[in-house]
């Protein structure tokens, strides 16, 4: 036990679980139990974040930090402008706004307009504009709201040119969008039942429903377009085609892109949805149609995805046609705008956009200004603009226009920020893991580093889902730059920087692929002189932060500092929380007998070791977390407070009112962050005052 810490005495139940005949202990199970529900959760919440707080409050960079940060963070940020009838709109952040505004104007020399500001929904700014959808005169819009970070959404729609909000509200969103018709009278959307009364940040999602809304009636009137009883692990996306013919329903079970789909005719009033896909082996992007011939992008024989047509009348998969081929880059994204297809693909985790036409024939290559990031490209097949946004690690983000005619962009808008690009390097690696594996790795620096082994580190990485992790410009990682601190991203396997194949290597039984290519990293990492233990921090969330506890578990005595955030860490009962079944089809389920033994050998809460000498660890979660519930972090903060023997502190920072990330307030993102990098200065021993 870290000799200036007193942690809570954390009490224990005598809690054993058998699986398949394996006798499983789990002293801890009462911290899964809901915060808000529960007072002995809360009392040992608050006694945890004391010892955080107090702890922290004694690192004098701490204050410091957070300055530095507000001043980097103090600079407008925009989104790419897109448009919905005749008016763009777009979103901006003044600086230090906790939420961004989204703005409007009629053409791109007028001034903008404010059209909704979530920075009045609350004081605190903790409830946040989240999915966004306008009909296709830009009439109305129909948008979410977030409240606390929950995935849960409450939506309304607003008359965009009065301002006027509607009295309805639609309630039990989460996981979907809203797809309106053509006409404008009204959209569909996909929504759960309302959960018990405290099981909504627990409960299970099951039983998905799709729905159609009409503008101006209450949910209660709203038309059940499609459920799946017999399925109730069921989930259902909607697309309306753009000529409005057609509703097509993208049904899954979990996050891996394998997808069934259903067509509805909505020129039949009493047709229903037809099966056109009726297995969950592949996937199936709706990317747009000409009448009955369906585009597809799928990995149907092509793990680094390809386009194909299905044709209605003749769907048979022999009829199959290719219209844009596998390429040896995998496929990222497909936008449809000019009547072209707008691919983005991975070249080595850097990206390529080209363009082609609906038959297939490639058209041009978008010239990028370097190595990074391009994201946007949004538009709808009748628009000869498109816009999107570069960025890489050392380069903060500009907005680009590019005219779909003449194929040539112009910068429309860049960030103007106090971080001096020009005073750090941006390099790829590659290096070989446990099994001889290539894997790639970017690494950012202050020019001029001396390869001493003397450098603080930070390594970061996420390996799965299919996630791929491409430079961009994030503020906390300047600031971990202007700090001296050598930044770095491992694109491990579970990602999708190299295909479906990429993906495969490291999900199921494959799992323990990401955490040697992540041990991997950090061994080459001082092999090569950048750093060396005492040095090195390890970093990820979500299923980064199950990657970060299955590390630290397995090789202590590599890292100097551990940061897993938000992890998935008891793998045995992952799936019996919220949204936690969809990810079966990516780590498997303790339920069968195979996967149990392959779950049980890596997960981190359950191979914690009593006696073990464990590096400097903080753990982050948040208390309305209802992606990956906090009980994860609870539980494994706890048991890795009881075994840890080592002088290395071991703390827990549960953030109030927020939720697995997306829509926390930028003062909850500059604390946090402060308390993080004030951890690793200590504990790193860093030169920094």
């Amino acid at each position: 036990m870290a000799a200036d810490l007193d942690y809570p005495e954390t009490k224990k139940v005598d809690q054993v679980d058998t699986y398949h005949g394996v006798e499983v202990e789990d002293p801890y199970r009462w911290l899964e139990k809901d915060v808000r529900e529960a007072d002995d959760v809360r009392q040992w919440v608050e006694a945890e974040n004391q010892v955080t707080d107090q702890y922290l409050s004694q690192i004098p960079a701490r204050d410091k930090i957070e300055k530095e940060l507000t001043k980097l963070w103090d600079y407008a940020k925009y989104s790419a402008p897109f448009k919905a009838g005749d008016r763009y709109f777009f979103q901006k952040n003044d600086g230090l706004q906790n939420q961004s505004v989204l703005y409007t104007m009629k053409s791109l020399d007028d001034e903008p307009e404010v059209l909704i500001d979530p920075n009045k929904w609350s004081e605190d700014g903790t409830v946040a504009l989240s999915n966004m959808s306008f009909s296709d005169d830009g009439r109305y819009l129909a948008y979410g709201v977030q409240d606390a970070g929950s995935d849960w959404r409450t939506w309304h729609i607003m008359n965009v040119a009065t301002r006027e909000l509607l009295p309805e509200k639609l309630e039990w969103l989460k996981f979907t969008s809203a797809e309106w018709t053509p006409d404008g009278k009204g959209f569909f959307y996909g929504r759960f039942d309302e959960p018990e009364e405290g099981e909504a940040f627990q409960s299970l999602n099951l039983n998905h429903k799709l729905y159609y809304h009409r503008v101006g009636t209450p949910q209660s009137d709203d038309v059940l377009v499609y459920q799946r009883p017999d399925e109730p692990e069921w989930g259902f996306g909607p697309t309306v085609t753009d000529d409005g013919r057609y509703l097509i329903i993208t049904v899954w079970k979990g996050t891996a892109d394998k997808y069934r789909v259903f067509v509805k005719d909505l020129t039949e009033p009493y047709g229903i949805p037809v099966p056109l896909i009726d297995h969950f082996e592949n996937e199936y992007t709706f990317l747009t149609n000409d009448g009955a011939k369906f585009y597809f992008k799928t990995d149907l024989d092509a793990p680094n995805k390809r386009v194909i047509t299905i044709d209605l009348r003749n769907p048979q998969p022999e009829n199959y046609v290719e219209v844009i081929p596998e390429a040896k880059e995998p496929m990222e994204s497909i936008n449809v705008v000019a009547n072209q297809f707008v691919v983005s693909l991975l070249k080595d985790v850097k990206t390529q956009v080209k363009m082609y036409s609906l038959d297939g024939k490639p058209l041009r290559e978008v010239e990028l200004p370097g190595i990074g990031t391009a994201s946007g490209f949004e538009g709808k097949r009748t628009d000869i603009e498109t816009f999107y946004s570069f960025a890489s690690f050392t380069t903060p983000p500009s907005i680009y226009r590019h005219n779909m005619i003449t194929g040539e962009s112009e910068l429309f808008r860049r960030s103007e920020i106090e971080f001096d690009e020009s005073q750090y390097e941006l390099k790829q690696v590659f290096y070989k893991s446990k099994d001889g594996t290539k894997v790639p790795m970017f690494i950012a620096h202050k020019k001029g580093l001396k390869l001493d082994g003397n450098n603080p580190t930070l390594l970061y990485a996420y390996g799965g889902f299919n996630i791929s992790l491409t430079p961009y410009f994030s503020i906390s990682r300047a600031q971990w730059l202007e700090m001296g601190g050598v930044y770095c991203v491992a694109n491990l396997r579970g990602g999708g920087e190299y295909g479906e194949d990429w993906h495969k290597g490291g999900m199921l039984q494959n799992k323990q692929n990401v955490f040697d290519d992540f041990i991997a990293a950090a061994e080459w990492l001082i092999d090569n002189k950048y750093t060396s233990t005492p040095k090195l921090a390890i970093q990820g969330g979500s299923n980064g932060g199950l990657l970060v506890g299955a590390c630290m578990t397995q090789r202590p005595e590599l890292f100097g500092a551990c940061l897993p955030a938000v992890g998935v860490m008891d793998m045995l009962r992952f799936q019996k929380f919220t949204a936690g079944r969809y990810w079966v089809d990516e780590y498997g389920s303790s339920d069968d007998p195979e996967l149990f033994k392959v779950l049980n050998q890596y997960s981190p809460y359950h191979q914690l070791k009593k006696g073990t000498k464990y590096p400097a660890t903080m753990v982050t979660t948040a208390d309305t977390d209802d992606r990956v519930v906090p009980g994860h972090s609870f539980k494994f903060a706890a048991r890795l407070q009881e075994y840890n023997v080592g002088e290395e502190p071991v703390l827990i920072r549960i953030e109030t009112k927020a939720g697995h990330g997306s829509g926390k307030p930028t003062s909850k993102i500059i604390e946090e962050l402060a308390d993080v990098y004030a951890f690793l200065v200590k504990e790193l021993e860093m030169e920094y005052k």
